[in-house]
């Protein structure tokens, strides 16, 4: 995929997720996650590193997301019937963005500083916009708190994802010549 076909259906798939979920349904996040995700993988390099990084995401959002909800600082519209669990639309969301780091977010990868900044204003910024732009995130107030913990968590997950998509594409690399050689 190229840099902008990565970039437009990473925010298709973020803009079908929010939209889906402020009319209360999850499914329009993972039907698009999936589309995405299966276009990326059909003409990944590594898929294998493709699909680690998405199950890397998924833990990530999973205890990010699942911490806030915990600790009190935001709910989220859509969610599970368990309200403690980060929802469908945002975990697809966590998985879509990991797959722009062997495409789109590739320059990142030897970037982690540049990555952790990104993630931590980055982070926030998308969940702020999907708050007051959709109404399907809420924070407790004063509302500063649950943006604070998603910049930190996003400043962290941002540099994670790139190096492990760095060590993906280092494993990916076919065997030179020299390589084979050297072996024997």
């Amino acid at each position: 995929m190229s840099f902008w076909l990565s970039l437009l259906g990473y925010q298709a798939v973020w803009f079908i997720a929010v939209i889906g979920a402020s009319h209360g349904v999850a499914w329009p996040a993972a039907a698009s996650m999936l589309v995405y995700a299966l276009l990326q993988l059909l003409i990944a390099r590594n898929w294998r590193a493709d699909l680690s990084l998405m199950a890397v995401a998924l833990l990530m959002g999973f205890l990010l997301d699942g911490a806030l909800i915990r600790g009190g600082l935001a709910s989220y519209v859509a969610g599970w019937s368990d309200a403690t669990l980060a929802p469908v639309w945002i975990l697809a969301l966590w998985m879509t963005f990991a797959l722009t780091f062997t495409q789109s977010l590739r320059y990142l990868q030897t970037r982690l500083r540049l990555a952790a900044l990104l993630g931590l204003l980055g982070g926030p910024l998308a969940y702020l916009g999907a708050a007051r732009g959709w109404h399907v995130v809420t924070f407790a107030d004063p509302a500063w708190r649950g943006l604070l913990v998603l910049g930190f968590g996003w400043a962290m997950a941002t540099p994670a994802l790139a190096w492990l998509a760095r060590r993906g594409a280092k494993w990916s690399k076919p065997a030179t010549r020299t390589t084979v050689e050297a072996s024997a």
